[in-house]
């Protein structure tokens, strides 16, 4: 989940440093032998020692790895690096807004199914999955295996991180029959249409439809439930709303970046000048969130506890704003082509 969001699995704007890449083939992927590395061939011998991997399978698919120096330049400059009003441009449209109405149409069975199991209304299922792919549009173009390979081995500052989602990555091919060489993701790895890090792919895919796949790629119905399930894992709340705007006295946070992590109730806020436009629904506690608007003036806004699980999909205050406005408008949009009926 997926840039990707992820309380296990989140990925953060770093420096770029100097990398170890140095020939490059036309096509940006580097000539590097793989195996020709130690710490590759330290982590061939434990997948060979602990989980019972082929060595001379593993390292035939070593010396098949394409390292991709252009995976190094995009997690350094991740979408989330830019200010609000710019970020919210990329993913308030029309056309997904129109999108999102035709998928909840298209997929309602399997998206209420999810509300009355997990508790998440179909217009957040709805938007995340916009937001990350389109809709399954954008699942990505990069070979999931030499992205992984690339990040574990030639990007110091998240190595570890990497080697443990290529581990994952090797560990779902071989548990689904899927040809590791077969699979395009994000730069960052993750796949199918809720855009899932190897690690959650594992942990948190369902099979929600019964036909005894965990299929993320083309089946929306296991996106949906799977999207829901990862959701509800960590922490969603049923009824319990996500975002309100907020009016505060003078700029309390100009100098200081608030908390993500829900922890003020109304009285602490009141007592910093902030107070919710809009009764919030679930008693608390919040976090702030405040964005820059295109003037450079700051927004304000009261994230609940559902606010922060969508972060925890993807750790950015502006990925889980997105999602919610998205979610709003779509629902709003939804309403009004089916006579306004609840749902």
């Amino acid at each position: 989940m997926l840039l990707r969001r992820l309380t296990g699995f989140l990925l953060v704007a770093v420096f770029l440093i100097a990398s170890p890449l140095k020939a490059a083939t036309p096509n940006g992927s580097s000539t590097r032998s793989l195996l020709k590395d130690p710490a590759v061939q330290a982590f061939i011998d434990s997948l060979v020692t602990q989980e019972g991997f082929n060595r001379n399978r593993l390292e035939d698919e070593f010396r098949r790895v394409k390292l991709q120096p252009e995976v190094i330049a995009a997690i350094t400059h991740p979408a989330e690096a830019l200010p609000w009003y710019k970020y919210r441009r990329i993913f308030l449209t029309e056309k997904r807004i129109t999108a999102g109405v035709r998928f909840w149409n298209v997929h309602k069975a399997a998206l209420m199914r999810a509300q009355a199991t997990y508790g998440v209304p179909p217009q957040i299922v709805t938007a995340i999955i916009g937001v990350e792919t389109f809709y399954g549009r954008h699942m990505g173009r990069w070979p999931v295996f030499d992205s992984l390979a690339t990040l574990a081995f030639d990007y110091p500052p998240r190595a570890r991180f990497f080697r443990g989602q290529l581990k994952q990555f090797l560990l779902l091919a071989r548990s689904e029959g899927i040809d590791p060489f077969s699979v395009k993701g994000s730069y960052a790895g993750a796949m199918g249409l809720g855009q899932f890090m190897p690690g959650s792919y594992r942990a948190y895919a369902i099979d929600f439809n019964a036909d005894d796949k965990k299929d993320l790629w083309n089946d929306p119905a296991d996106a949906i439930g799977s999207v829901a399930n990862y959701l509800a894992k960590h922490g969603w709340k049923r009824n319990a709303g996500v975002a309100v705007p907020a009016r505060v006295e003078g700029d309390p946070y100009a100098r200081r970046r608030p908390s993500a992590k829900p922890s003020l109730y109304l009285r602490q806020l009141a007592a910093e000048g902030i107070e919710p436009m809009t009764r919030p629904a679930g008693g608390g506690p919040y976090s702030v969130i405040r964005l820059i608007n295109s003037d450079g003036q700051p927004e304000y806004w009261l994230g609940g506890p559902n606010f922060y699980v969508i972060m925890r999909y993807n750790y950015s205050p502006l990925y889980a704003m997105a999602v919610y406005q998205l979610s709003q408008k779509i629902k709003q949009a939804y309403a009004e082509t089916h006579g306004h009926r609840k749902t």
